[in-house]
C-alpha cells in the first residue's frame, strides 16, 4: 500500500469512525498500570469539561461523554475509580493505583480544564495558568443576534422555523441522516432561521468540539496575521527546532497550516492521547518528531501539525499572560463567543486541535465571521481575504480528493475541509469539522452558515453533506 494510501485511510479512521484498534490494552492479557492512567485520565478530563464548561448532568455526561469512545478506553473505565468531583475546588480526581495519587483535572475560568501530569498531587493545581479579563461572561440576553443571543420574532428559539427548513431539522434528530444529534442552527443572511436542542442542552451547553478546534486555531492565528504578530510564509523559528542544522528549521507556518509539515507522526495524527489526557505536554511531545518527507509536498493529518503553529504564537508573543489572554481579547470575546473554552496542558500551551467545548450559537458566529470575510462591527479581526485563504485548497491533498477531483471528497485548506461535487452542495463551501459529527458548514454563494453537534459514534456518523443538501433544498 502506498504512503499516501494509509495517510488517507489513517484520515478516514479519524474523521469518519474513530474506530481505530486499541493503542494501548491487548487482547487477553490484563490492562498495564500505564492503560488504567490513561483510561482515568479520560475520565477525569471529559467529566471535568463536561461538568464546569458545559455544566452537563451525570447522567448525560456517562452516555455522552463514556460511551462509545475509543475502543481502547471503554472497557477500562470500569477498571478505575469513579469521578471525584469537587464542585468548590472545581476538579475532578479519578484512582487507577492503590499507590499513587488519582488522576487529577482541574477547572479555571475562560481556561477549561487541564490534565495533571501523572503522578500530580492537588498541590501542583496552584501552579496551572489564570487568567482575569475585563471581559467576563455578560448578560446578552436582550443584546441583538449576533452579539447578543436576541434572535428576531419568529425564527430561532423564539419560534418555529419555516416548514421546509423544519423537514430537515426533523430529519437531523430523527436519524435520516444517522448519528445522534444533540444541536442543530441554521443561519441564512446573518439572521438564526432554525434552531433546536436535544432534551438536556440548551443554547448555552458546551460540547467538546474535537477537531473543529483546528478552524477555531486557524481564527485565532488568522488575528495574530492581522495584528502583525505572524507572516504565515515565513520559517516557524521554534526554539525546540533552533539548534544549527536542525532541518525542520525549513518548516513553514503555513505548512502547519496545510498539513504538510513533513513531520513523522506517530500511531495516527488524530491521535495525541499523552497529550489531551494523559497529562503530556505540548512543548515535550508535540515538538520531538523528525521530519521524514519535505515540507509542503505530503499531506498528512496531524494534531501536531495545530499545536505547533499555536506554539509559533506563543512564542511570537512573548509573554506568557498575554498569550493566554489572547484568544478572548483578539477574536472569542469580540465577536460574542462568550461560551467557548479553549483548554491548554498544564503548562499553558493551548491544545486547540481539539480540546475546546463551546456552544452552537458559539460556532455560528465563528461561520458569520467568515462570511464577513473578518470583519465584526466594523471591526477588520482577521485579515481582508483570510477566508478565501484557508478556503484554497493545500499544496498537497488527501488522497480521495487528489486521485480524482471531479468525485464527490473532501479537500483541505488551512485547516479547514473543502467539499466539493457533493450533491446539492455549491463547491465554494468549506468547513469545520470534528469527531464524534460535529459540522461548521460555511456556503458563501448561499450566505448561509450551518452547526450541527452530535454524539455519533463509529458506523452511525451523521451525513453532514447530505443533511446540508437538505437544508439548502429547504431554503430555496
Amino acid at each position: 500500500m502506498s504512503q499516501k494510501k494509509i495517510l488517507s485511510l489513517s484520515l478516514f479512521i479519524g474523521l469518519a469512525a474513530m474506530t481505530a484498534m486499541p493503542i494501548y490494552a491487548q487482547d487477553n492479557e490484563p490492562p498495564s498500570r500505564q492503560e488504567l492512567s490513561l483510561a482515568a485520565g479520560y475520565k477525569a478530563m471529559f467529566t471535568c469539561s463536561a461538568v464546569f464548561n458545559g455544566g452537563k448532568a451525570l447522567d448525560d455526561i456517562a452516555v455522552d461523554e463514556l460511551k462509545h469512545i475509543y475502543p481502547g478506553y471503554e472497557p477500562l473505565l470500569d477498571d478505575v475509580g469513579e469521578a471525584v468531583i469537587d464542585r468548590k475546588a472545581k476538579t475532578v480526581a479519578v484512582d487507577f493505583a492503590a499507590d499513587m495519587p488519582p488522576r487529577l483535572s482541574a477547572w479555571r475560568p475562560h481556561l477549561g480544564c487541564s490534565a495533571l501530569p501523572q503522578g500530580a498531587g492537588d498541590d501542583v493545581i496552584k501552579e496551572l495558568p489564570h487568567i482575569s479579563l475585563k471581559t467576563q461572561r455578560p448578560d446578552m440576553s436582550d443584546v441583538m443576534w449576533p452579539m447578543g443571543d436576541k434572535t428576531l420574532e419568529g425564527v430561532g428559539l423564539s419560534g418555529e422555523a419555516p416548514e421546509a427548513l423544519s423537514g430537515a431539522i426533523d430529519g437531523a434528530f430523527s436519524g435520516d441522516f444517522m448519528g445522534r444529534t444533540s444541536a442543530v442552527l441554521i443561519m441564512k443572511d446573518g439572521q438564526i432561521l432554525g434552531e433546536r436542542y436535544k432534551h438536556g442542552h440548551t443554547k448555552f451547553t458546551s460540547q467538546r468540539t474535537w477537531s473543529v478546534a483546528k478552524s477555531i486555531a486557524a481564527s485565532i492565528l488568522g488575528a495574530a496575521v492581522q495584528d502583525g504578530l505572524i507572516n504565515v510564509k515565513d520559517k516557524t523559528k521554534l526554539a525546540a527546532w533552533s539548534r544549527r542544522g536542525d532541518p525542520r528549521q525549513a518548516i513553514t507556518v503555513e505548512n502547519l497550516l496545510h498539513m504538510n509539515s513533513g513531520l513523522h507522526t506517530p500511531i495516527a495524527g488524530n491521535r495525541t492521547d499523552q497529550i489531551y489526557f494523559g497529562g503530556g505536554l505540548v512543548g515535550h511531545n508535540a515538538t520531538r518528531n523528525p521530519l521524514e518527507a519535505p515540507p509542503g509536498e505530503r499531506w498528512n493529518y496531524a494534531n501536531n501539525d495545530t499545536m505547533l503553529a499555536m506554539r509559533v504564537l506563543r512564542e511570537r508573543v512573548g509573554h506568557d499572560k498575554r498569550y493566554w489572554e489572547y484568544p478572548f481579547k483578539n477574536l472569542l470575546h469580540k465577536i460574542g463567543m462568550y461560551h467557548t473554552f479553549p483548554e491548554m496542558d498544564w503548562n499553558g500551551d493551548f491544545v486547540l486541535s481539539s480540546q475546546v467545548w463551546t456552544t452552537a450559537r458559539d460556532l455560528a458566529r465563528l461561520g458569520q465571521l467568515y462570511l464577513n470575510d473578518g470583519v465584526w462591527d466594523g471591526e477588520q479581526i482577521l485579515p481582508k481575504g483570510w477566508a478565501d485563504y484557508v478556503a484554497a485548497p493545500a499544496s498537497d491533498q488527501p488522497d480521495n480528493y487528489a486521485r480524482n477531483p471531479e468525485v464527490p471528497g473532501r479537500g483541505y485548506g488551512a485547516q479547514f475541509w473543502l467539499y466539493k461535487n457533493y450533491p446539492g452542495v455549491p463547491n465554494d463551501t468549506y468547513a469545520a469539522l470534528g469527531n464524534r459529527g460535529q459540522f461548521v458548514i460555511i456556503v458563501p454563494s448561499q450566505d448561509v452558515v450551518i452547526v450541527r453537534r452530535g454524539y455519533d459514534y463509529r458506523a452511525n456518523y451523521f451525513d453532514g453533506p447530505k443533511f446540508t443538501a437538505s437544508v439548502l433544498a429547504a431554503l430555496k
